[in-house]
């Protein structure tokens, strides 16, 4: 366990698990005992206490943070900057970085990546409004709720627009992958920078690939300065075209050619939103054969080059010298009247030809532009209008909602359809059914829930019951709505509708009942929280254990909420491991394998075997958590193998095989009499030598 957690700070912030780790801090998940609700600490490491540019970074985003107030971006409530620990209190996140989406799910749908790209690019023009600028743009500072909704995080390296405008490559701000070219170059951002950012998002959502990846972050940082990204339909040719338009001009490498602020992308992705098959006509001047200016010859030219350089300059000299004497002589031969009638005379002839192509152009288009009846376009889609658009009518589209008729149906037409007849190429003003339609949320309150309910759902409202304690308001009437009565609200989006009750009810903590059994987890709920599960076959977990709880550990709920389990089915525990054991060689006699696993003789694998016409040995084993499996050759241990079954891997020690001879007969001896044993005699006089007199001759050879 880390040094914080289970420990309160300054006697309110109770720490309960550490939930992420950044490059300078810590971010743990806390209840605030005095506002009795969840928060995220972030605190800053030890190691940086002293550290003077983390120290800076820290307070800077607590600052940043602290200007902002917007529903896509995590609020601050507290902020300690003392001597032994420096932390910031924000709003407690629950959900996953945008950056593990996309891992999940590869590439997104255009809808959806049009969906995440629209609330971070409103955060951002909140944020550049307030003059902060982030820098600092990627998927990973990017939190993704449940119900789809983002919240940008983490404004560590951001910066106010009246303080330093520069960023030092040599500090490695931001992500390489990410950043915009200005920004790795080290010059001036501003919050064109966060827009390259986010279009390098958009890019990655729409492809699931990044535009620049190389070797070293070095490369990266190179391509992001000099190359061309891979059109995004060459990837995935299901991209609508606009949607590309969007995502590479955002992308572009001069500032001044990317979207001028946040507002202007939204806007352009407001006009795809309604109209898919719009396209978008961004100017971007690319000269195929630029022109060659002096200075910008001397930059390029080698060292050994000075010497022509040097006479290019003599010649220029030269020539103007000549081309002024010339002019000279031209007005000594010519009075002034003659300059003045021939300049009137070009003048004449350059105002003629602007009449004559203009009046060209005129008789073009009048010819061109013809008197054409009004088709009825109401009913079709805009893809369904542009199709069927053969007079090249120019549609102008404005949003409706209306329940009874489907989304992106064009509901009205001005001009009418057969009023009148109109030129062709004219502009039609289409009214498309839509849900991004804006109403003011109406006056509900004190009145019953049934009569705030008819009157939102009569303004296409969703709504949704909230009951609280309010000794203010009547039981069972109507004490608030969220958002408030007034407020301009989205058709089809949910106001919250805040019904009073009379009895104040005690709150019931979620205990923790992660890694306990079911019949565990369902004993420490006890009979004030429900419990429903359901079994997840993939996890690698013991069949039976809880592997997730919601609402989280630690969190206060109403008496009888229900606290959903999942469970593992012990299913995906169960992983079978392949394994081949070599044979030792220059055998060729049978040899007895015998196999155990944790110390139990397997009879299925155990058998004799010759290594000479079996060279290996093939077995496999399923379970789950670990296994010794030990391989014996004539008793003696050849290998040891350790299987994990959680990571499918194994781990083996080998030993020596002693080759052992197997047992023969003895030869068979032909029989023969007995040996006797001889002691030969001496005497004193004989020096000792043996006597033969009893002994054959062949005897006597052989003794000598």
């Amino acid at each position: 366990m880390d040094k914080y957690s289970g420990k309160k700070l300054d006697g309110r912030y109770e720490i309960h698990e550490l939930i992420g780790v950044g490059g300078m801090a810590y971010v743990y998940r806390c209840t605030d005992t005095i506002d009795d609700r969840e928060v995220a600490v972030k605190i800053l490491k030890d190691e940086f206490l002293n550290n003077e540019e983390f120290i800076r970074r820290f307070k800077n985003e607590s600052k940043a943070i602290a200007m902002l107030s917007h529903p896509n971006i995590v609020k601050v409530y507290d902020v300690s900057f003392g001597d032994m620990i420096q932390y910031i209190v924000m709003e407690y996140i629950d959900g996953i970085t945008l950056k593990e989406y996309i891992e999940q799910q590869g590439v997104l749908d255009w809808r959806e990546a049009l969906h995440l790209t629209t609330q971070i690019l409103k955060a951002l023009q909140h944020a550049h409004n307030k003059g902060v600028i982030h820098r600092d743009i990627k998927p990973h500072n990017i939190m993704l709720l449940q119900d789809g909704t983002i919240k940008v995080t983490d404004f560590g390296i951001a910066r106010l627009t009246d303080k330093a405008t520069k960023t030092m490559t040599e500090q490695a701000i931001g992500s390489v992958h990410y950043i915009a070219p200005e920004q790795a170059r080290g010059s001036k951002t501003d919050g064109k920078s966060d827009i390259y950012s986010v279009g390098v998002m958009l890019y990655e959502m729409l492809t699931g690939k990044l535009p620049f990846e190389a070797d070293s972050a070095v490369s990266v940082a190179i391509m992001q300065l000099q190359s061309t990204p891979v059109m995004p339909r060459d990837i995935n040719p299901g991209i609508p075209l606009g949607l590309e338009q969007i995502t590479m001009h955002a992308m572009q490498k001069n500032p001044s050619e990317r979207y001028a602020t946040a507002l202007d992308m939204l806007g352009d992705l407001e006009r795809f939103r309604l109209n898919p098959n719009v396209r978008f006509d961004y100017k971007h001047f690319v000269d195929s054969d630029p022109t060659k200016y002096v200075n910008s010859i001397k930059k390029t030219r080698r060292p050994d080059s000075e010497e022509n350089e040097s006479q290019e300059k003599n010649d220029n000299v030269k020539e103007k010298r000549k081309s002024g004497a010339e002019e000279i002589s031209k007005k000594k031969q010519h009075g002034n009247s003659y300059y003045a009638v021939k300049s009137a005379l070009i003048c004449a002839v350059i105002l003629a030809i602007i009449f004559t192509a203009a009046a060209l152009i005129r008789g073009c288009s009048s010819v061109q532009a013809t008197d054409v009846d009004i088709p009825n376009f109401v009913g079709m889609s805009i893809t369904e209008a542009n199709d069927k658009n053969p007079n090249h009518f120019r549609f102008e589209i404005k949003s409706r909602y209306d329940k009874s008729k489907e989304i992106g149906e064009i509901l009205d037409q001005d001009p009418e359809a057969g009023t009148k007849q109109v030129k062709s190429g004219s502009v039609i003003e289409l009214t498309v059914n839509g849900t991004d339609t804006e109403i003011s949320v109406p006056y509900c309150k004190n009145t019953t829930k049934k009569e705030a309910v008819k009157a939102l759902e009569a303004k296409n409202f969703a709504t949704e019951i909230i009951e609280v304690y309010n000794i203010l308001t009547p039981k069972g009437y109507v004490c608030d709505t969220f958002p408030p009565a007034g407020v301009k609200a989205t058709v089809g989006s949910t106001v919250y509708v805040i019904i009073a009750k009379d009895e104040y009810q005690e709150k019931v903590e979620v205990p923790k009942v992660t890694d306990m059994t079911l019949s565990e987890a369902q004993s420490s709920l006890g009979d004030k929280l429900e419990c429903k599960y359901s079994y997840d076959d993939e996890s690698l977990e013991p069949e039976g254990t809880v592997i997730q709880q919601s609402p989280l550990q630690y969190s206060k709920v109403d008496e009888g909420t229900i606290v959903n389990l999942v469970v593992s089915s012990g299913k995906g525990s169960q992983t079978t491991i392949p394994i081949t054991v070599d044979m030792p060689t220059n055998i060729n006699y049978d040899v007895n394998l015998t196999v155990s696993i944790d110390g139990t003789i397997d009879e299925s694998y155990s058998r004799t075997i010759n290594p000479k016409y079996n060279t290996s040995y093939a077995m496999s084993f399923t379970g789950s958590g670990s296994s010794t499996v030990v391989v014996m050759l004539d008793g003696q241990t050849y290998r040891t193998y350790t299987l994990d079954y959680t990571t499918r891997n194994f781990t083996v020690k080998a030993g020596e095989y002693i080759p052992t001879e197997p047992e023969t007969e003895p030869e068979t001896e032909p029989e023969t009499e007995p040996e006797t044993e001889y002691i030969p005699e001496t005497t004193p006089d004989s020096d000792d030598e043996p006597i033969y007199d009893d002994l054959d001759e062949n005897e006597r050879l052989y003794e000598e």
